[in-house]
């Protein structure tokens, strides 16, 4: 969110510094599976619906031009969601909701699924198909940015910790960092998970915790998957290097990003069960990222209402990459004072505030 934001700002002409206490792009952007798509879209309000529609219209415009700029390519790729073992009324949810908002969704029976993806395991249906998803290998994604931020001229001041906002008449003043102060004429708080601590002591409380997600790894050869699958809140992504993710959980466990056996176990054997050909595969890596999670996935966007020039894009919970391009653009807007696309009121920092 930081760093799309920070594209945004340095392109209209602003003089952009992101201060990252570790590496920028390292916590949830990159601890993510890359699914551009919200997971069950039908059950997430209409803001997140209109925020999602700009931010995939972006995405294939935005991963070309990073890739041309920097050499990096973050891989964009339509790979289509496959989604089963849903009950039949929420199969008619989706279909409505699909009806409603133009989105191409099809309803598929064993033979259908089988044949849009023939690795496909033990996954009930009636099977709905969304062709138009796509993924991005987010990794690839912040190496892109951060070089490309780089040649646009932001500068980055990495392992240095914000430690507290200061404000003066009204206004943003500086922050307090590990390595000295820093004066600011505005701020953005893209902190993810962590940014609820910083906005608190200026009397903005907003519903933002972690929730923990550990995901595992695959390897095995190229094109032994070509779709997303969904089935009992679990997933597998197919990279294009054979390369195929497998999560994720949900955990309330504070700030604490370790692993357990018991995840690994249990993403194991559900993605073998969503695609058997993994079975002969070994898992090459587990880890855990913190999403900023909030109370209906809607996120905190806009400027302190009290604060001038205090900013805030967090709470994208478990849609922060789908939800990026079209995020930033409406924060920058705001920041810049240029009318934005999107009405910003759904996303107002105060709604929700203590």
């Amino acid at each position: 969110m930081g760093l799309l934001a920070a594209r945004e700002l340095a392109a209209a002409g602003a003089r952009v510094t992101v201060l990252e206490r570790g590496q920028p792009g390292a916590e949830s952007s990159w601890a993510g599976g890359g699914i551009l798509s919200p997971l069950y879209p039908w059950r997430y309000p209409e803001a997140v619906t209109r925020l999602a529609a700009a931010s995939q219209a972006m995405w294939p415009d935005l991963a070309e031009a990073l890739a041309g700029e920097t050499g990096l390519d973050p891989q964009w790729t339509r790979s289509g969601l496959l989604m089963g073992d849903l009950d039949p009324g929420e199969v008619e949810t989706a279909r409505r909701w699909a009806a409603a908002h133009g989105i191409p969704l099809e309803t598929l029976d064993e033979a259908g699924a089988r044949a849009v993806e023939p690795g496909l395991g033990k996954v009930g249906p009636p099977v709905l198909w969304l062709p138009e998803v796509a993924q991005v290998r987010n990794p690839r994604l912040v190496q892109a940015l951060r070089r490309a931020l780089e040649l646009q001229g932001v500068e980055f001041r990495q392992g240095v910790e914000v430690q507290a906002i200061r404000t003066r008449d009204g206004g943003v003043r500086d922050l307090v960092t590990s390595s000295g102060t820093v004066p600011a004429g505005q701020v953005l708080v893209a902190a993810g998970a962590w940014s609820a601590g910083l906005l608190e002591p200026l009397g903005l409380v907003i519903p933002v915790r972690p929730v923990r997600g550990q995901m595992i790894l695959f390897h095995g050869p190229p094109g032994l998957l070509h779709r997303i699958v969904l089935s009992r809140e679990r997933y597998v992504i197919p990279r294009r290097d054979g390369h195929v993710l497998a999560g994720s959980t949900l955990e309330e466990a504070g700030f604490d990003k370790s692993v357990t056996r018991e995840a690994r176990q249990e993403l194991m054997a559900e993605a073998r069960r969503i695609a058997p050909a993994l079975a002969g595969l070994p898992v090459v890596r587990q880890w855990a990222g913190l999403r900023p999670g909030s109370p209906t996935g809607v996120p905190f966007m806009g400027e302190h209402q009290e604060i001038k020039g205090l900013w805030v894009a967090t709470g994208h919970y478990r849609n922060g990459l789908v939800l990026a391009p079209a995020s930033a653009r409406l924060v920058a807007d705001l920041m810049l004072g240029r009318t934005p696309a999107l009405d910003p009121a759904p996303y107002s920092p105060g709604r929700e505030a203590a």
